[in-house]
């Protein structure tokens, strides 16, 4: 099998659509898995963090058992707003040589409504793997438009991110490999990555 390159989005996607992965208490993990949207107390003037790979939340929120990380979302969101996030992200961290310098980066970083960070994505043991995973965070008009406009609808994945984990713990990984969400290589033409891709940060090693 061939190792993936070094930087790329995988997730499951359609023609129109893409799903990314959140988790949160119950409160209002719930309430929006219910309802298909964000409830009025999910707070839409803060950094919210959507991440396209299944097993690099499930390192994140430990499958669902970390404190106020209970409920595992899958989040589908239109590939125009997804699209248009990382149109306008910038990285989150400084990088030199990708960067003019670090004031020209922090004065990007202050105006984009997005930023990007890429850690190593993770096996089913939940291992990092030689190759990195999109982090997506959204703030400011991103983060309202990914709560009112973008999100067509919400999942509760809890109870599949808890049957993997049994498996997985009972070594039954092929059992566990059939229930992982397919996802494939996100199109990324025109650029689209073109202001989030650079040399390899020491940062994330």
């Amino acid at each position: 099998m061939s190792v993936p390159p070094k930087y790329q989005i995988r997730a499951v996607h359609t023609d129109t659509t893409v799903t990314v992965y959140q988790a949160y208490r119950p409160e209002i993990g719930l309430a929006a898995a219910r309802d298909g949207r964000f409830p009025a107390v999910w707070k839409r003037d803060r950094m919210t963090w959507i991440k396209p790979s299944f097993l690099w939340m499930m390192y994140r929120c430990g499958w669902g058992l970390k404190e106020g990380q209970e409920t595992v979302l899958a989040v589908e969101i239109t590939r125009e707003g997804f699209e248009w996030a990382l149109r306008h992200a910038c990285l989150s961290h400084y990088v030199r040589g990708f960067h003019t310098d670090r004031a020209a980066w922090q004065r990007e970083l202050k105006r984009s409504p997005a930023r990007v960070q890429w850690d190593p994505e993770r096996d089913p043991h939940l291992r990092p793997l030689p190759y990195r995973s999109l982090q997506l965070g959204l703030a400011g008009e991103a983060s309202r438009r990914y709560a009112d406009e973008w999100t067509v609808g919400i999942r509760d994945v809890t109870p599949l991110a808890r049957e993997i984990h049994g498996l997985v713990r009972d070594g039954r990984l092929p059992e566990a490999g059939r229930l992982l969400p397919e996802e494939r290589p996100y199109p990324a033409e025109d650029g689209l990555l073109g202001r989030v891709v650079g040399p390899e940060p020491s940062e994330l090693s």
